[in-house]
């Protein structure tokens, strides 16, 4: 069903985002799942660690004030099985209110060499980055679209994807943020006559887990002599942008890749 005469509709009071990627400690997802909280929206917190998010979704409803209408859910998920995806969205239509948000931020690293790439590391990485992404996303823009409403679709990538590599991921994980792109200008594309925008994230580096470990001040050091305003990133710094991307004042905004890397890429 598209929007009549494409026009801006506000989003219901009650509305849910979904956050994939959101059982890493020290992760964005997490950080963009208590910054939507904290803008009104209920939170489907997803990852393939179905006991991490489960006990995190119980922590945050916990800390919600009395008599709050807003919802925690923690589902785990994995993201690159359809079936699994199928089973994890019908969790979230039955829980939590009207879906208007997707926010894909799952996806695994790959450090392997360009020659040392086999073909099972390659579907792996695909499966995950690529293919877990445009299941999430076909899963959520069909219930945008019954909606009525549009809907947001906020994806990651990297600027690994522009760079080719870099110090921890390299070549597959590359090419699969790379794939990201293109799949969210296409979804902008389609879309877009639903209301539903698609917009896609490029991080550069920033102080998670992700990484390779927790960073030392060294490696920051080092991982930082790129870029213009001289340190690592923040996951809140990320979370900030997400939390544009899928509010009701970037309506049109759609089909962007934006860069999160402290001015490395200008573009």
């Amino acid at each position: 069903m598209s929007i009549e005469n494409r026009t801006i509709q506000p989003f219901p009071a009650r509305r849910t985002a979904v956050v994939t990627g959101a059982g890493a400690p020290r992760g964005i997802g997490r950080r963009v799942v208590c910054t939507l909280l904290a803008r009104g929206w209920s939170v489907a917190a997803a990852d393939i660690d179905g006991p991490a998010v489960e006990q995190f979704a119980q922590e945050l409803s916990a800390e919600l004030p009395a008599g709050s209408d807003q919802q925690v859910l923690g589902v785990g998920v994995d993201i690159s099985d359809q079936a699994s995806v199928d089973a994890a969205f019908a969790r979230i239509d039955a829980e939590l209110p009207q879906l208007v948000a997707l926010v894909n931020l799952a996806g695994i690293p790959s450090p392997h060499p360009f020659l040392e790439i086999t073909a099972e590391i390659w579907d792996r990485v695909m499966d995950v980055n690529g293919k877990g992404t445009l299941l999430m996303m076909q899963a959520a823009a069909r219930r945008m679209i019954d909606g009525g409403v549009g809907g947001r679709i906020v994806n990651t990538s990297s600027i690994t994807a522009l760079d080719g590599g870099g110090t921890f991921s390299k070549t597959g994980y590359a090419a699969a943020k790379a794939a990201v792109q293109g799949l969210t200008r296409g979804a902008a594309r389609e879309l877009g006559e639903h209301g539903i925008t698609a917009n896609v994230i490029l991080p550069g580096p920033i102080d998670t887990d992700i990484m390779g470990g927790t960073l030392t001040e060294d490696r920051k050091e080092s991982m930082s002599a790129n870029i213009p305003l001289g340190r690592v990133g923040q996951p809140e710094e990320v979370a900030g942008l997400i939390a544009f991307l899928v509010g009701e004042d970037s309506s049109f905004v759609s089909g962007t890749s934006i860069s999160v890397d402290g001015g490395k890429h200008m573009h």
